[in-house]
């Protein structure tokens, strides 16, 4: 699949393992495509570094109550043990999961984010 000119959504709340984010997005975007962060966090999240130690904070594009599957054409979960064990209890974040692979999208899991694939019934 070329990346070009797609749209892929980052689904990730607060703890996410900030390297875990910024490296594969910086990846998508230097090779054309557009990323959207996708989040029950409102406003703006406090990304980390490990389990304990603050990061950046990163805006929030789309709540997740509010994201559809067919806007994306495909998904990444950021890991990071605080974001990952956060989403996977996230009724919302576990609904969008599974329609991305109704919907046959490619899914990128990172790290400690397979927890939602597990909960979601997917893994």
């Amino acid at each position: 699949m070329a990346i070009t000119d797609k749209k892929v959504a980052f689904l990730l709340t607060r703890g996410v393992e900030q390297i875990e984010l910024t490296s594969p997005r910086a990846a998508l975007d230097e090779a054309g495509a557009t990323t959207v962060i996708v989040s029950p966090s409102e406003g703006t999240l406090q990304a980390m570094e490990g389990d304990w130690e603050h990061a950046e904070t990163f805006d929030v594009d789309v709540p997740v109550a509010e994201a559809s599957v067919d806007d994306f054409d495909a998904l990444v979960l950021p890991g990071g043990t605080l974001n990952a064990d956060a989403l996977r209890l996230n009724e919302d974040a576990v609904n969008l999961v599974k329609a991305f692979f109704v919907a046959d999208k490619p899914v990128a899991a990172i790290c400690h984010a397979p927890w939602i694939l597990a909960e979601a019934g997917v893994a």
